[in-house]
């Protein structure tokens, strides 16, 4: 290989955007724009040569200079020279000039082959890689293609390019829609219908998106938006394949709700096929009856209907090694993944079907955004997510089929499997399976393996005697025999003394779950001192699991000791590890556990002293998180006192991994002690943990916690401890739209803290009842809460929450009609949280500045100050905010008469609907309306109008009279 061609080779050159070459990494100069204007002409030749009148006609048309050829001769000259003076690329020839490139070395070369790549890739099944290789054909493009050159070759080639740059993106839209991702695709879709009106094949594409998101009224305005704008410009009708899909949204095909979904190159979707089934256990014994049975019928399936089946039994019985061991050996009839979530319902705290829900959702491949916030909304884009796939849903320990119905698939291909207590007679079309104790031979198979055939067969009549006391139970018996194990200088002879002698007081209680107890009481009484007491407090604890740091709170110990201990008793069966460093009980064992504790824990003081080292770690932990997210927030001065310490965190990104991780424990824990000398730091956990209540995930936990706290203080006579819970009450109900329900709360948190001369509810009652009279349009009374709220804070020094109240009442101004006012408060919480180095509220100040410029009509400063909150608020996981500041956007994009981008991001705003409720969903739909009449979406405007009005409507809220305005025919005129 000569220099000449690795000096060629090194050449790179770019045209999609503007026109550029490099050797190496350096960038050469390429002249003026007529002289890139040549380079193009011929790297666009892909190697042939164009002579010389080609390339004038090229570059200057009818009117080219007198010196045409000399000029073109300077040119090509010229790019020799910066080539290199051992560069071949440029070669002259025949009267003309080609250039000699590897295919790797022009960007638009290398889009072409990328581009054919996907189409292979598309027509072998593989979508989810075709689109991976059509974003990156994609994302070599560098704003207009040949951008800034002149000539009419140029002019050709541009339009050229991005009319094919315009169908790789429908390309790449219409592989997102197969690959089910309907939801995100909306957004860009809207704009690029308004970029593009007259292009039917993106019309589609949306119309598509829209049904497949449950906007079916938006979806059939979309055609009747097209239908009018085609008649109008050009004088058609919407061509068949639109008018068709038209006719089967009105239809409600129900094909039209099955992604087409690739075999191949899954990753590339990843998370779209969970497997979250538990191990089976190795030695599952027997049941072979039983597991033909829900084979066959996990089998039907594959067919025309979604196959349900529920196993009844006692608890330890078995139910869920079976359902596992099943739901293993049918893996292949469910390619596209198998889902698994324990419903706790055995338990006082039993899964919520809209947390269950949001757990599918997200393990499914949707995004937290997209997932909504009603349990009707969550099952709705559940069973339409999962439609056209073949998943299976274990369903484990529910407590009854009223909590099952939304969380099954309702798709053909699809099965449920449920395991519970109570039989499911009341589940429609459920295959029902009564399991009952193991008969004595597969009891005593089941004990062999566990023990060891030597053991146990030199001592079968013992081996039966102890199978028969733990009532043929298998939980009973993997408990009995792994102590056996365990045990090298027993005999089987001993195991079964023991077992009987236990049973004495226990003669009445024969049935199959309570015989466990004895064998509870076997295991339990072996245990050493230490083992035994970790095996009592664990078990108090209301969470689903208990991580390592945690239960060595509660346990009073350091982690490494506190690990081993706990360790052991997952050795002898009476602990679960639920992942590395995480813990947690059968619930018959917790039961058991709990018993215990009350009857041997000795002081009984001891029970409430771990659940107050717990509360102490939690409430610790979540302080130092508040402060990290927070510094200066006066908030953390005013919490209860912690005498156990929590953990310490050095970056804000583990603290509120940590956070979120530790959401549902640090909730139950808080709704568990509300109570005693308990309570008060119960509500002050609330407080520290507030991230949770605009988290979406957990907010709905929050709200519970905070209204049993509330009832508790009120039962207990604390004026202290209900004022702060009822504050933080109020906060969650605003949050979420129910501004009547908030004030009242609110109202009552203010008196209560005026009681109590707390300081807590005195700053933020007043600022939270600001909000709530901001968005009832009660502008006089939202002023004089919040400058109350500003003397308040400022008397205690709290100066993020002085800013807080100074960004709140900049709103109320601009509501006002105060808007040189409205900019100049904002502007003050600004440079507080400047001054005081804060990352996230200083987002809420740009927020509220982000409003004032809109109306100051400066769209551009406003589009600049939104822009940076939107990004602060989406590193810091608050997506309520996130879709907040997307909706306050499209008005500041809609104020700069740019309603394309208004429509894109009042999408955005959509999809973030899952959080704040069903008044953010229909102020997001407003502003979309606006945004989508501005770009002559007047139909579909019009919809969204509508079911806005729908919502406010049923709400009683104040925007009801706005939206009928927009709605009056006068308006859409």
């Amino acid at each position: 290989m000569g220099d000449d061609q690795g000096q060629a080779r090194q050449l790179r050159f770019t045209v999609l955007g503007p026109v550029r070459a490099w050797r190496g990494d350096e960038q050469l100069s390429t002249g003026s724009p007529q002289q890139r204007a040549l380079l193009a002409a011929l790297l666009l030749r892909d190697g042939r040569t164009a002579t010389a009148p080609e390339l004038v006609d090229g570059l200057w048309g009818n009117e080219p200079p007198d010196a045409a050829i000399a000029t073109l001769r300077t040119y090509a000259s010229r790019l020799r020279k910066s080539f290199g003076p051992e560069s071949v690329a440029l070669v002259s020839e025949a009267g003309g000039y080609s250039m000699r490139v590897d295919v790797d070395a022009l960007d638009l070369a290398r889009a072409e082959h990328l581009a054919a790549e996907a189409e292979k890739a598309r027509t072998a099944g593989e979508r989810a890689g075709a689109r991976e290789l059509i974003t990156q054909a994609l994302d070599l493009w560098d704003g207009e293609p040949l951008a800034g050159l002149p000539g009419p070759y140029v002019d050709n080639q541009r339009t050229r390019l991005l009319e094919w740059r315009l169908s790789l993106v429908e390309t790449r839209l219409d592989l997102d829609l197969e690959l089910g991702h309907h939801t995100e695709t909306i957004s860009e879709l809207t704009a690029l219908t308004a970029a593009h009106p007259l292009r039917e094949r993106l019309r589609e594409l949306l119309m598509l998106a829209l049904y497949r998101s449950g906007r079916q009224a938006e979806a059939l305005a979309v055609y009747a938006d097209t239908r009018r704008l085609l008649a109008d410009e050009l004088g058609v009708d919407p061509r068949a394949e639109l008018a068709e899909l038209q006719q089967r949204i009105l239809q409600a095909d129900a094909d039209l709700n099955t992604p087409v979904r690739g075999s191949h190159n899954a990753a590339h979707s990843a998370p779209v096929r969970p497997a979250q089934l538990p191990a089976t256990v190795a030695d599952f014994t027997g049941r072979a009856a039983f597991v033909d049975e829900l084979s066959d019928q996990l089998a039907t399936a594959e067919g025309s209907v979604m196959a349900v089946s529920a196993v009844a039994g006692i608890g330890g019985v078995g139910k869920t090694t079976l359902a596992v061991h099943v739901a293993h050996a049918a893996r292949h009839h469910f390619p596209d993944g198998q889902l698994y979530i324990d419903l706790q319902g055995a338990g006082p705290n039993a899964s919520e079907p809209e947390t269950v829900l949001g757990s599918f959702l997200r393990a499914l491949g949707t995004p937290d955004e997209a997932i909504p916030d009603t349990l009707e909304d969550r099952a709705a884009l559940y069973r339409s997510t999962l439609a056209g796939r073949k998943v299976l849903t274990l369903l484990d320990n529910a407590r009854d089929a009223a909590q099952v119905r939304p969380l099954l698939p309702g798709a053909e291909g699809c099965a449920a499997l449920i395991t519970s207590r109570a039989r499911m007679i009341d589940l429609a079309s459920a295959h029902l399976v009564d399991l009952d104790v193991m008969s004595p031979e597969e009891a005593l198979v089941l004990f062999t393996r566990i023990v060891g055939e030597e053991r146990v067969n030199s001592e079968r009549d013992a081996a039966m005697d102890v199978v028969a006391a733990c009532g043929f139970l298998p939980l009973a018996l993997r408990i009995a025999a792994s102590r056996l194990a365990s045990r090298r200088t027993w005999t089987v002879s001993v195991l079964a003394r023991k077992l009987a002698d236990e049973r004495r007081r226990l003669d009445e209680l024969r049935a199959g779950d309570l015989a466990v107890k004895a064998t509870f009481e076997l295991g339990y009484g072996q245990l050493e001192p230490s083992q035994a007491r970790a095996f009592r407090l664990l078990g108090l604890a209301d969470g689903p699991d208990i991580s390592l740091a945690a239960a060595a709170a509660l346990l009073d110990m350091d982690q490494d000791d506190a690990e081993d201990l706990i360790e052991s008793l997952v050795d002898a069966s009476l602990l679960e590890s639920a992942a590395p460093g995480r813990y947690r009980y059968h619930d018959l064992v917790r039961l058991f556990a709990r018993a215990c504790a009350e009857r041997d824990e000795q002081p009984p003081s001891e029970c409430e002293a771990a659940m107050s080292r717990l509360l102490d770690f939690y409430l610790a932990t979540a302080a130092g998180v508040y402060a990290i997210e927070r510094p200066g927030d006066r908030l953390v001065a005013h919490l209860e006192p912690t005498v156990y310490p929590g953990l310490v965190f050095t970056s804000r990104d583990t603290a509120l991994d940590w956070l979120f991780a530790e959401a549902g424990c640090l909730l139950a824990c808080a709704q568990q002690s509300a109570s005693g000398s308990m309570l008060r730091r119960a509500a002050d956990l609330l407080m520290a943990a507030v991230d949770l209540a605009e988290s979406g995930a957990n907010s709905r936990q929050y709200e519970s916690a905070a209204t049993t706290i509330s009832e508790a203080a009120h039962l207990a006579g604390d004026p202290k401890a209900e004022g702060r819970a009822r504050t933080f009450l109020a906060h969650i109900r605003s949050l979420f739209g129910r501004f009547s329900q908030a004030d009242e709360e609110a109202k009552r948190a203010m008196m209560l803290g005026l009681a109590a001369e707390d300081l807590v509810p005195a700053c933020r009652v007043p600022n939270q009842r600001g909000i709530i009279a901001l968005y009832q349009k009660r502008h006089p009374e939202a002023e004089a809460y919040l400058l109350q709220a500003i003397e308040a804070f400022r008397s205690d020094n709290n100066r993020p929450g002085e800013a807080s109240a100074l960004c709140n009442l900049s709103r109320v101004h601009l509501a006002m009609g105060r808007t040189a006012s409205a900019v100049g408060l904002a502007q003050q919480g600004i440079d507080i949280y400047d001054s005081l180095g804060l990352t996230l509220r200083l987002a809420n100040a740009k927020y509220a500045l982000g409003l004032a410029l809109t109306r100051a009509e400066r769209a551009d400063e406003a589009i600049q100050q939104l822009t940076e909150a939107l990004t602060i608020f989406r590193v810091s996981r608050q997506p309520l905010w996130e879709g907040m500041v997307h909706h306050r956007l499209a008005e500041a994009y809609l104020a700069g008469q740019r309603a394309p981008e208004a429509a894109g991001h009042a999408e955005q705003a959509l999809a973030l609907r899952g959080i704040g409720g069903e008044w953010r969903r229909a102020t997001a739909l407003t502003v979309l309306g606006r945004s989508l009449a501005g770009i002559g979406q007047t139909d579909r405007a019009q919809a969204c109008w509508r079911e806005a009005l729908s919502i406010h409507e049923q709400l009683g809220t104040v925007e009801v009279e706005e939206v009928r305005a927009l709605l009056s025919p006068m308006a859409a005129a």
